[in-house]
């Protein structure tokens, strides 16, 4: 055990209490946490490590930096500035959306976390994405399950019309001899079946960048969903189950991550999962899920589902 914990045995669980302990001990710079150690339970007390400052302005460059580069990603489909203006703006919407719904997630819950930070990179959609760091541990279950699920609800809830207003935008145009080939998702299968007439033989679909914007809100929302270590899913797993089965189900989340065909995001999993070890769970691993978060998580589980897409192909 690291040098800096102890812990003891209880054969008493109270969450209220547990709840204090926190708010008591985080004041002496330590924090509990508490598991089921067979028929009672171990409270474990760790030395709080220090967090750095967050630079609101290190935020403000990336984002700006990210709004250039996937400007000229949606300029790199057609030649035009203004579908690459209408690219970035729907991309950057979707992903900070996502994001910022996190950041608020954590705040009602008091957990420490700050804006998001945009990933500028040299790309097909011009970004990495985004991310917030989390400073302070997640208190219980409920907690956890609110920050893994935000994110992705969020997402969707902006990816959808963002999908519908770019389909509407496309054409129709006959095959071309090289075309890069969507296998649409479910989501995206139901939006262009109300959206666009009947596609004849011979004819394809030439997405608008505002609909390829969506298409990646879906695989983000797809991707961030899988039920691996700490991605989204993986909170929303770990809220659910415990580290064990947590462990096996990201596991599977790996399988199908490589079976639709993103392979180098399977290897990026192998290597968060193996080199985290463990998702520690809440400070509170006893406390109990609430009813309707596991409703909730039949809801996402669905979105997943609908999400659900394999790598484009390329026709030659």
């Amino acid at each position: 055990m690291d040098e800096r914990a102890f812990y003891f045995i209880t054969s008493e669980y109270n969450a209220e209490n547990f709840a204090q302990l926190i708010e008591d001990l985080d004041t002496l710079r330590y924090v509990p946490f508490i598991k089921k150690y067979e028929e009672d339970y171990r409270i474990t007390i760790f030395k709080k490590s220090e967090s750095g400052k967050s630079r609101l302005h290190i935020n403000v460059l990336l984002f700006l930096a990210t709004i250039l580069t996937t400007i000229y990603a949606g300029y790199s489909f057609e030649g035009s500035i203004i579908d690459g203006i209408a690219f970035s703006i729907a991309l950057l919407a979707i992903i900070g959306t996502h994001e910022t719904a996190h950041f608020f997630a954590a705040r009602k819950h008091g957990v420490k976390a700050t804006l998001p930070y945009f990933i500028p990179a040299p790309t097909l959609i011009g970004t990495f994405g985004a991310v917030i760091s989390v400073k302070s541990p997640i208190p219980d279950r409920n907690a956890l399950f609110d920050l893994g699920f935000s994110g992705p609800i969020a997402g969707i809830i902006v990816t959808i019309p963002v999908l519908i207003i770019g389909i509407y935008l496309s054409h129709i145009v006959p095959m071309q001899k090289t075309a890069m080939l969507f296998i649409p998702s479910i989501l995206m299968y139901f939006v262009t079946y109300f959206t666009v007439p009947t596609i004849p033989d011979g004819f394809i679909l030439q997405i608008h960048p505002i609909a390829f914007a969506g298409w990646v809100g879906t695989v983000v929302t797809m991707l961030n969903l899988m039920p691996v270590a700490f991605l989204d899913g993986g909170h929303i797993s770990r809220s659910l189950f415990n580290e064990k089965i947590h462990i096996i189900i990201s596991i599977i989340g790996i399988i199908v991550t490589f079976a639709l065909g993103w392979i180098p995001m399977a290897i990026l999993m192998i290597v968060i999962l193996f080199m985290a070890k463990r998702h520690p769970g809440a400070l509170d691993d006893v406390s109990k899920l609430s009813y309707s978060r596991k409703i909730l998580a039949i809801v996402i589980l669905l979105v997943f589902i609908v999400c659900l897409s394999p790598i484009p192909i390329v026709s030659v």
